[in-house]
């Protein structure tokens, strides 16, 4: 009886929080104006992923990983606010976010066992790596007094997506893998959205394309753990 009422609360909690998701993407997603009501609706959507992860069972370093989705939920309210102190304090939560992820895929990775790299992980990395060098030349220069911050955040990123990529085999690591892959395209989407373009109509597309991105980085993020922490090696 209890474990039906857990695993009931459980999907309540993953459906209110993809319709608090689904709320902002249509509402405020596009809208350079949150208010209160569209940064509690954007911070319910990652907050509420974070608490269904809490109440799962896992293993060591688990907690890592709603550490993670929490952190991005303060990010969330944060960059949902105005103000430059607000904005560096949102990108230090999701900088953190960044590094509990990483800390998390480590840790259990060294438990399973690392596997090494391949040539398919060994041409991604190069294009991450790629990706990562080339902001010096589209982004860092438009960050102005940002600069700092945006680059530090940058290289955090880059453990983030090298800690995706040294998962060794094992049930939910495609899963992390899309997780971590899209929080990437996400935050490569807002750095443009936020510096490089300036087209009104480039910025709305921008922004409709990177919510749902975002949202499902962390959901996809969430659930690969949950199979990554449970299951045996396949």
């Amino acid at each position: 009886m209890e474990e039906s009422l857990g695993d009931l609360m459980a999907s309540a909690t993953a459906i209110v929080s993809l319709a608090a998701a689904l709320a902002y993407w249509g509402r405020f997603a596009a809208s350079d104006v949150k208010g209160i009501v569209g940064a509690a609706v954007k911070t319910a959507s990652t907050g509420l992923l974070a608490v269904l992860l809490i109440t799962l069972p896992g293993g060591a370093w688990f907690w890592l990983v709603p550490l993670g989705l929490a952190l991005g939920a303060l990010g969330d309210l944060l960059l949902a606010l105005k103000g430059e102190r607000v904005f560096l304090a949102g990108v230090a939560a999701f900088g953190l976010g960044h590094l509990a992820y990483a800390g998390g895929f480590l840790l259990r990775s060294a438990e399973i066992g690392f596997d090494g790299v391949g040539i398919a992980e060994a041409v991604v990395l190069a294009g991450l790596l790629g990706l990562l060098v080339s902001t010096e030349v589209w982004l860092a220069p438009r960050t102005g007094a940002l600069r700092g911050p945006v680059r530090g955040y940058v290289a955090l990123i880059g453990v983030m997506g090298l800690a995706a990529l040294l998962l060794p085999v094992h049930d939910g690591r495609g899963v992390l893998r899309l997780g971590a892959t899209l929080f990437i395209a996400s935050d490569l989407m807002l750095a443009l959205q936020l510096f490089v373009v300036r087209d009104a109509g480039r910025r709305r597309g921008l922004a409709l394309a990177l919510w749902p991105a975002y949202w499902g980085a962390q959901a996809l993020i969430g659930w690969g753990a949950v199979m990554f922490w449970r299951a045996g090696p396949v």
